[in-house]
């Protein structure tokens, strides 16, 4: 493999990846599993993004921030299943410089982006439950786009620092990346420059994303929790319960996984743990999202119905 020194900086041309197993056996079924769970996740993102674009009846804020998920959900799966999938299949399991450096920066984008459009979505529920008279007023089209717009351009932000910092160091003479992908704390494994200020912007990073972003979910979720027990109706508890219940039940896997790798130091880390961690947010995640927010939700499941009852008048 080659390396360049560039301006004393020394580059691999390609990292080998060492993927989710070595074993051989379990390539093909792999393969095939994640292949499902990948195409899954993307006919139910991009099925929510479109069903929610054109349906007049899903033109609320909700679905706007639904749709966000489901864009974010595609972002960061497409950015690490196609080439997990290919590498299940070839012989070496490679990535240019080039494309670890790019890999990396929508990664982070993403995943911090979700953090954030979970949070605005516990407060737009928040609003609709305690304060549904004002909810039109409070959930305008302006700061539906601010709840969004100010995410994405922050973790675009910290996604730039972080991959400009790890690709302007130096490496050492090793380019086999432990994960499946390209990301921070194995590549940080591979740097011969002091990594300590990069280990604590991560750290630092993570902590604010985690605890900012949860703090407002934990928050909006105490209020709605106090508003439901107010309710004179079962049936309105109930519905209220099973909707908090979804929502909750993956932001508990999300953040806990997340907690789990990012917030710990380096030395505590077993790549081959987090291997596994990484499955569940990069890939079952956003195949679940569709379902748990969307499928289960009546309004969704007509805009369904309509669609494929105009697609079935369509003459073949």
């Amino acid at each position: 493999m080659a390396w360049t020194d560039n301006q004393n900086q020394t580059m691999p041309a390609e990292f080998i990846l060492t993927g989710i197993t070595d074993r051989p056996e379990l390539q093909a079924p792999f393969f095939v599993l994640f292949l499902t769970i990948y195409v899954v996740s993307a006919v139910g993102n991009l099925g929510m993004i479109v069903l929610t674009k054109v349906d007049s009846n899903l033109q609320t804020p909700m679905y706007f921030f639904l749709r966000n998920l489901a864009f974010i959900d595609l972002g960061y799966s497409t950015s690490v299943g196609p080439k997990m999938l290919v590498n299940f299949v070839a012989d070496q399991n490679t990535i240019s410089y080039h494309w670890c450096a790019m890999q990396l920066t929508f990664f982070i984008l993403f995943i911090i982006s979700e953090l954030f459009i979970l949070s605005a979505m516990a407060y737009d529920r928040y609003v609709a439950i305690c304060n549904p008279l004002l909810y039109t007023v409070v959930m305008s089209p302006r700061v539906c786009w601010v709840l969004v717009a100010v995410p994405y351009v922050y973790s675009a932000s910290v996604s730039l620092v972080t991959t400009i910092k790890i690709f302007l160091s130096s490496f050492c003479g090793h380019n086999i990346v432990s994960h499946f992908y390209c990301d921070s704390l194995p590549l940080l494994t591979l740097l011969c420059s002091e990594t300590r200020d990069i280990e604590l912007f991560i750290l630092v990073c993570s902590v604010f994303n985690l605890v900012s972003s949860l703090l407002v979910v934990v928050v909006s979720y105490i209020l709605i929790l106090k508003a439901i027990l107010k309710m004179n109706t079962a049936q309105g508890r109930q519905k209220a319960f099973s909707t908090c219940g979804s929502h909750l039940a993956v932001v508990v896997v999300l953040y806990a996984t997340l907690a789990f790798m990012y917030m710990q130091p380096k030395a505590s880390h077993s790549f081959d743990t987090d291997k596994m961690a990484s499955v569940f947010f990069t890939l079952v995640i956003p195949m679940l999202n569709p379902m748990i927010y969307s499928l289960r939700n009546k309004e969704v499941k007509g805009a369904l119905r309509k669609v494929w009852k105009n697609l079935c008048k369509i003459p073949i």
